[in-house]
């Protein structure tokens, strides 16, 4: 896949308007997590994706590991994103979700053993609904009604 296709998807998933929206809610969504995740997990999610979007994963992240939560995890992505929090929250999943067929199965279960599951670490699980559901669905897919 290529940058293109890769902008095309998400931006017919998410219903955006245009390739700006698509490449802002990427690269909020990619730069955000790429901060939260290990360097080298992080450099092996990047591996599958197209050269454009694993920079956003790898080469745009100055320091990666960084501790923060789900909370401020959709905050920081809101505010790069330029969106509200429950728009940001709804784009990182369907972003995780397509990200989830993109690459090897052992690399994507290296990013949810990266982040926390538990209550006291404000629910990491929430980015991974999608993907938990089944995947994203065209004819199915239901924006949910509420939360960050």
């Amino acid at each position: 896949m290529n940058f293109d296709e890769f902008i095309g998807e998400i931006q017919h998933r998410l219903e955006l308007p245009g390739t700006g929206e698509s490449v802002r809610a990427i690269r909020a969504t990619l730069l955000t997590l790429g901060k939260r995740i290990p360097e080298g997990h992080a450099d092996d999610l990047a591996a599958s994706l197209p050269m454009e979007i694993k920079w956003y994963l790898t080469g745009a992240v100055n320091e990666h590991s960084q501790r923060f939560d789900w909370s401020e995890f959709v905050s920081r992505v809101s505010e790069i994103e330029k969106t509200d929090p429950a728009d940001a929250a709804y784009h990182a999943r369907v972003i995780v979700d397509f990200v989830q067929t993109l690459v090897p199965e052992s690399d994507f279960q290296q990013l949810r053993d990266s982040l926390p599951e538990s209550e006291d670490d404000e629910n990491w699980r929430k980015l991974f609904e999608i993907v938990d559901a089944g995947g994203w669905n065209e004819t199915e897919q239901a924006r949910p009604e509420s939360e960050s």
